[in-house]
């Protein structure tokens, strides 16, 4: 399409947004203007005692969720009914993506100030779950430090029109039909996002530097190690029962890192912009961050939807977010946009990830700020033509 037209100028909800919103367009606020306050503002309205990491408290965190781990695992092998294991998968699954959080705030440094702390437990955490620790921590830090930035940031990068365009109708269906999406992690772990290369398990991949090598063949071999102890327990206590304790929750985790990553960034009742070239900033880039109420996850899942403060301050510790956030509103204005409130399971995000899908395919191939588009001739990111 080259420039973009009118409606992709105007953060428009409903029709064409990023999610069914009302259809109202709010024009007294433009969301990719530059904000009239500076990060150091923000920093200095989030109280002291938030920026203190306590390594006995994120400790306290890792074994309260090793002890659910490990009496749900339990109780699921002795009773072995079908009545249990549904219920044992949702919760197995969301207790694995709760144990992926705290290693990532150990890939932060926000678990504790001190290295080395950060590095056993971030490895202990996520090998346990089949995720390469170095390898994922490195693109993550990636991701934060361009947040928002159309070819430079790393998790869930829009398409260009281009690169769209060229995929063929097996990628689109794949990328942008329900469920397929909400499996990709262990696929952008070996190949990254269309567009880039690299895997998070190559020392030398284009994704790590020469000196960081080292640290990618540990976080890997300990990924092997742990693949190798499944392999092992299939072999002792029958692949069936593996799969149904450890396999069906990894796909649920799976399922909740997909979902969670997305919707921090994309789904938002009002389109919101990505950036290029000298309109990108640290700080406008992390405003683009959408948080969420996730009910009665929220406390399980280590408050991971309190997600913008988090992205301008990774270091605070995640048992500070909420309040950090608190204090940080007035200072953002309308540059926060407060999460729809959640009843006791977040079923309503499944619609803005379900309407995200459908209307977020692409950005403009130029242009400093751009906003997702529709590709209305394949409104689903199929090859077979439906009417709009």
């Amino acid at each position: 399409m080259g420039d973009l037209g009118l409606d992709s100028l105007i953060p428009l909800s409903g029709h064409d947004g990023s999610s069914g919103g009302s259809g109202e367009v709010d024009l007294d606020f433009d969301p990719s203007a530059p904000p009239p306050f500076r990060i150091a503002e923000i920093r200095a309205a989030i109280p002291k005692h938030c920026w203190v990491k306590s390594p006995w408290r994120s400790l306290s965190y890792v074994l309260r969720d090793i002890v659910v781990v490990l009496a749900l695992a339990g109780a699921a092998a002795c009773l072995d009914s079908w009545a249990v294991w549904p219920l044992y998968w949702a919760a197995q699954g969301t207790m694995f993506w709760a144990i992926f959080v705290l290693g990532h705030d150990c890939g932060h440094g926000s678990f504790s100030d001190n290295p080395k702390l950060n590095s056993f437990i971030g490895h202990l955490l996520h090998s346990s779950i089949l995720v390469p620790y170095n390898g994922w921590r490195i693109s993550h830090r990636k991701h934060h430090q361009n947040h928002g930035h159309v070819e430079n940031d790393e998790s869930w990068v829009p398409l260009t029109e281009k690169l769209y365009r060229s995929l063929d109708a097996s990628s689109k269906f794949l990328r942008f039909t329900l469920p397929f999406p909400v499996f990709a992690y262990p696929l952008y772990l070996i190949y990254r996002s269309p567009g880039k290369e690299g895997s998070h398990f190559n020392p030398y991949s284009d994704l790590f530097t020469p000196n960081e090598r080292k640290d990618v063949t540990l976080s890997t071999s300990c990924w092997a190690a742990m693949a190798v102890a499944l392999l092992y327990a299939s072999f002792v206590f029958g692949p069936t029962q593996v799969f149904k304790l450890y396999g069906v929750p990894y796909l649920i985790f799976v399922m909740w890192l997909d979902l969670v990553t997305y919707l921090h960034h994309h789904g938002h009742e009002k389109k919101l912009p990505w950036y290029r070239g000298k309109e990108w900033s640290y700080l406008r880039g992390g405003l683009t961050t959408v948080d969420r109420d996730y009910g009665w996850i929220n406390n399980i899942h280590h408050d991971i939807g309190t997600h913008v403060i988090h992205h301008l301050f990774p270091q605070i510790p995640h048992y500070h977010l909420v309040e950090a956030t608190e204090a940080a509103k007035p200072v953002l204005g309308k540059y926060y946009r407060e999460p729809a409130k959640s009843g006791p399971f977040p079923f309503h995000l499944i619609n803005n990830l379900i309407s995200s899908m459908r209307q977020d395919h692409y950005v403009s191939d130029t242009g400093d700020i751009v906003f997702y588009q529709r590709d209305h001739d394949d409104p689903h990111g199929v090859s077979a033509k439906k009417s709009d």
